[in-house]
C-alpha cells in the first residue's frame, strides 16, 4: 500500500475498532449462541460476522484505493472470518462456564 501507509499506526483508532468489533460480535453472535446453548452457532455466525465485516472493509478498499492488492483483500477476508469464528467460539465457551 506504499504511500498510503502511516509512519506510525494510530493505536487509539485500532483500540476503538477492536473494542467495538468485540461488542458487535458479543451482541450479534455470542449472546444469541449462549441463549440457544449452541457452540456451533457461535462458530458459524462468528465466521459470517467476520466475513461480512472484513469484506465490507476490503471491498471498499478495492473500490476506492488505486492498486489495492486483490490478493491482500482475499487473505484479509479469510483472516477476519477465521479469527472471529475462533474468538466467538472461545467467548461462547467462557460464557457458558460463567452462567
Amino acid at each position: 500500500m506504499g504511500s498510503l501507509m502511516a509512519n506510525q499506526p494510530n493505536l487509539w483508532a485500532g483500540l476503538g475498532f477492536y473494542l467495538l468489533y468485540a461488542l458487535g460480535a458479543s451482541i450479534f453472535v455470542v449472546i444469541p449462541a449462549l441463549s440457544k446453548q449452541s457452540w456451533l452457532d457461535a462458530l458459524q455466525y462468528g465466521a459470517l460476522f467476520g466475513l461480512f465485516c472484513y469484506m465490507t472493509y476490503d471491498l471498499t478498499n478495492l473500490a476506492v484505493i488505486r492498486d489495492f492488492p486483490m490478493r491482500l483483500a482475499f487473505i484479509d477476508i479469510a483472516w477476519g472470518a477465521s479469527v472471529t469464528a475462533v474468538s466467538t467460539t472461545i467467548a461462547y465457551w467462557l460464557g457458558s462456564k460463567v452462567s
